[in-house]
């Protein structure tokens, strides 16, 4: 069984018999003739046989890795911010936003090509940029670096405010279970006000392939 969280940027991929995962680029994944025999994403419709919904993944993959019990696990992707709130291994709250989360990571990663840096490599700052979502800020990051200010403070102010807008969204916890290709950002999870446990970027994987097994729709 093949499984595919197809997301707008990266498309994360389990091959279930090999026990292998991979990632690729999802425009790369529109070209080629592979398809999945369930995925949930942004694309998946275009790529699979069945499509399973993101936060039912999120929730059934993120059980899987952390067991019952109460929990809150947000996933911040390319584009958008979703998160389950657990309370006794039952839904508590849910939620998912595309709009104030815009562009989220596709946003970090274009700043680290255009300035050739690792936003990963910067030390944090208390200094937040103010940004609503990913593309407005980066009208901020450029006036900022006209006005003399170093890229790299620039850069970490503005996942400064990624951050915080995402804490914000979340309901600023004291501690959440975070999913998602920003798993490997310690810049960004350095930035929130609260504890961060990363746990991947497979999660959802994880969530088809409990689906997967118990049959369930």
């Amino acid at each position: 069984m093949l499984l595919g969280d197809v997301g707008t940027s990266y498309t994360k991929i389990l091959d279930v018999e090999k026990d292998e995962y991979r990632v690729m680029k999802t425009l790369d994944l529109l070209k080629s003739d592979l398809r999945f025999d369930i995925a949930c994403g942004h694309n998946a419709k275009l790529k699979a046989d069945r499509v399973a919904n993101e936060l039912v993944a999120l929730e059934k993959g993120s059980r899987r890795l952390i067991g019952n019990g109460n929990f809150l696990v947000v996933d911040v992707g390319s584009r958008d911010i979703k998160y389950v709130k657990m309370k006794s291994s039952k839904y508590e709250e849910m939620d998912w936003n595309a709009l104030c989360g815009a562009t989220l990571g596709f946003s970090i990663e274009l700043l680290e090509n255009h300035f050739n840096v690792k936003t990963s490599e910067i030390e944090k700052t208390s200094q937040s940029l103010g940004v609503t979502c990913g593309v407005l800020g980066m009208a901020k990051i450029f006036d900022k670096i006209s006005e003399g200010y170093e890229i790299n403070d620039v850069l970490a102010s503005f996942v400064k405010g990624i951050a915080e807008n995402v804490y914000k969204f979340i309901d600023e916890p004291e501690f959440f279970y975070l999913s998602g290709g920003l798993c490997n950002n310690s810049l960004f999870i350095k930035s929130f006000q609260c504890k961060v446990k990363p746990l991947g970027r497979f999660v959802l994987l994880e969530g088809l392939r409990e689906i997967g097994d118990s049959g369930v729709r």
